[in-house]
């Protein structure tokens, strides 16, 4: 994959919203420690690409744990956070009903780390999409840096 950014974030509201917390919880089925996508800022007319937040706290689970005295959002947190946004984009969009699982990542690459207390801002486009499958190119950014890039594969189950 290009080290391109997907969408030029300088464009978008990066503290607003474009649905409630409540439309979220109904699109998305992970709660408590395993909702990594706090909120979508942005959407394209035809619903097929969007852009998310995660805002990584001090004291979520992976802190204490993954790298003690340094720690950084697991990358394979950052993966799930896409597939999150991704999953969220093509149920929003009436594409799909239901749950949709997450079957297969390709072309990962990891360019830099994410500490606690960041705004961690995630990049979904759609490469494909039907009822019953989706294919998504997905990047992370952070301080207007790439963070990681990989393509997301998620099915109705």
């Amino acid at each position: 994959m290009a080290a391109e950014f997907l969408l030029d974030l300088s464009s978008i509201d990066l503290d607003g919203a474009v649905v409630s917390q409540e439309v979220l919880d109904q699109h998305l089925r992970q709660t408590g420690d395993m909702r990594h996508l706090d909120r979508v800022i942005w959407l394209n007319d035809d619903i097929t690409s969007g852009v998310g937040v995660k805002l990584t706290r001090p004291d979520e689970f992976w802190v204490p744990g993954h790298i003690p005295g340094r720690p950084i959002f697991p990358g394979v947190l950052m993966i799930e956070a896409a597939a999150q946004l991704c999953s969220f984009i093509h149920t929003y969009s009436g594409r799909a009903t239901g749950f949709l699982g997450f079957t297969r990542c390709e072309e990962v690459v990891f360019r830099g780390q994410v500490p606690p207390g960041s705004k961690f801002f995630i990049v979904a486009k759609a490469i494909e999409l039907n009822r019953r499958r989706f294919i998504s190119a997905t990047q992370g950014i952070l301080d207007g840096k790439l963070v990681f890039e990989a393509r997301i594969t998620g099915m109705n189950l």
